[in-house]
Parts: C-alpha cells; structure tokens; sequence
C-alpha cells in the first residue's frame, strides 16, 4: 500500500485501467483473474487515494459497455439503458462478464474518496491500427476473407476510434462530469453492416458468414470466446454529447478508412 500512496502523491488526476485480458477463454481460473485483478486494483487506488493530504481531484477507472443488457429494440444510454443480468436464455459466460462489471464499479463507487470526482469510463472497443488491437484482428480475417456476416448478423457493435478515446479521457478531466460515462461513438452498427464497411475499407469483395457453432469452434481454436462478437452492444455516449464533446469519429466508415490508411502506412 505505501508504494502506492506515494506514487499518488501530489498527483492531479488518477487513471487506472488495469484487468486482466477478456481475449481468452472463460474458465474458471480466467474468470476469476479478471474479477480479481479488476475489483482488488480499483480498491486498493482507492484506500490509497483515501490515505492522501491533498487527494486528485479526480479519478477516472476504466469499465466496459458489457455491463448493459444484449439487446437490440433501443440503445443503451447512462440514464435509461438497461444493465445486464437476469435476461431469460442469457449464457452462463455472459453472466459471469455482467457480474465482473457490475463488481468492478461497485469497487469504485465503494471507496470513501471525499472531494474527488469519480467517473467509471463504460468504454466500448477502442479501434486503433496497433500490432494486436481488436482492429488488427478484425483487419486480418477481413483480408483473409473470414470478415462476414457472424451468427444473424444483427447484434450491435459499439466501438469508438482511438483519436476520440484519447480525446474524450481529456475531456473527462477538464470537465465536471462524474458518474458513468460511455466512452463509445454515437454510431453502434449491426454487425452485417460493421463487417461490411469493414470489407469496403479493405477493399475486399468477399466475406465468408459464419454460423454460431462455427463461431464457437472458431473461438475455441483462437483461445477466445464468442460473446465479444455475439452479444449485441448498442450502447450510445449521451452524457459525452450532453456535454459538449464533439466526435472527430461517428461514423464507422469514415473511421474504418482512416485506420485502414495508417496500416497500409
């Protein structure tokens, strides 16, 4: 605890986006490493927080748009979206990812921190053109000819490009804005139309579909699981917008094409 303590002391602002990967297989023993690395990190900034003179004045932990409802009749906003857990049919795995959410911001909200303004960053799939980015792999099974259609293809995608993450972090701490926050772009997009724009960024014709029991084999030989392309992710940033920020990115063609460029580049 002491070292970290001293490594807040005498800062102005806090960002802790520490957890375990979610690219990987949801068994038991993952599971438990991303609850624990997830919630125990988030207590223990704030108990360290807690222990300083002259705390940040704010505090911004990272959390994830997985925390709200698979759905696909509205978008899920901070004020009237729908927080996930409990929906009839839902897969055990995708429980045990609403759980971990929900217990990671429990953490947050629990820490006694007076006079610091928290906020719990829902972000959606940063997009960046980065060697292992969830762009990057997209990129590679568009190029490979596996960028199709996946299950109905009706799930949302959320996403928001790097420049307007790392924009939005800044506006978070310049504003007085706390609470959850979406850190998406305005434009979530069916999952058929994400692949698509994906394939004309790309400049390929072809997109092999995918059916659910090829998703799940396909999953289980990458070592990952299927709920972060299957669940439907309609999430909106309507406390960003409320706010003032404007998006360099809200439309995923325009965004796809810039981060195809800087590949290429």
């Amino acid at each position: 605890m002491g070292d970290w303590v001293a490594e807040l002391d005498g800062a102005d602002v806090v960002i802790n986006l520490a957890g375990r990967t979610v690219n990987c297989r949801y068994n038991a023993e993952n599971l438990k490493e991303m609850m624990d690395s997830r919630v125990e990190s988030t207590a223990i900034i704030g108990e360290a927080i807690g222990l300083r003179v002259v705390p940040p004045r704010v505090w911004l932990q990272s959390s994830t748009a997985t925390i709200y409802a698979h759905r696909f009749d509205a978008a899920n906003d901070e004020i009237d979206g729908i927080l996930g857990g409990g929906e009839p049919g839902s897969p055990a795995k995708w429980e045990a990812s609403i759980a971990i959410a929900k217990a990671w911001e429990d953490a947050l909200w629990a820490a006694e921190t007076p006079g610091v303004r928290k906020v719990a960053l829902r972000s959606a799939m940063t997009m960046s053109p980065d060697e292992g980015s969830v762009f990057a792999v997209f990129s590679a099974l568009t190029r490979r000819g596996l960028g199709g259609q996946l299950g109905n293809g009706r799930q949302y995608v959320s996403w928001i490009h790097e420049d307007d993450f790392a924009r939005a972090i800044q506006f978070l701490i310049d504003e007085e804005v706390e609470g959850a926050v979406n850190v998406c772009s305005p434009g979530p997009l069916p999952q058929k139309e994400f692949a698509r724009m994906m394939r004309e960024a790309w400049g390929v014709s072809f997109g092999l579909p995918a059916m659910e029991w090829m998703i799940e084999l396909g999953c289980l030989v990458m070592q990952t699981e299927s709920e972060l392309v299957l669940k439907s992710r309609r999430v909106v940033p309507r406390r960003l917008e409320d706010a003032g920020f404007l998006f360099r990115y809200s439309d995923w063609r325009d965004a796809s094409r810039d981060l195809v460029r800087r590949m290429r580049g």
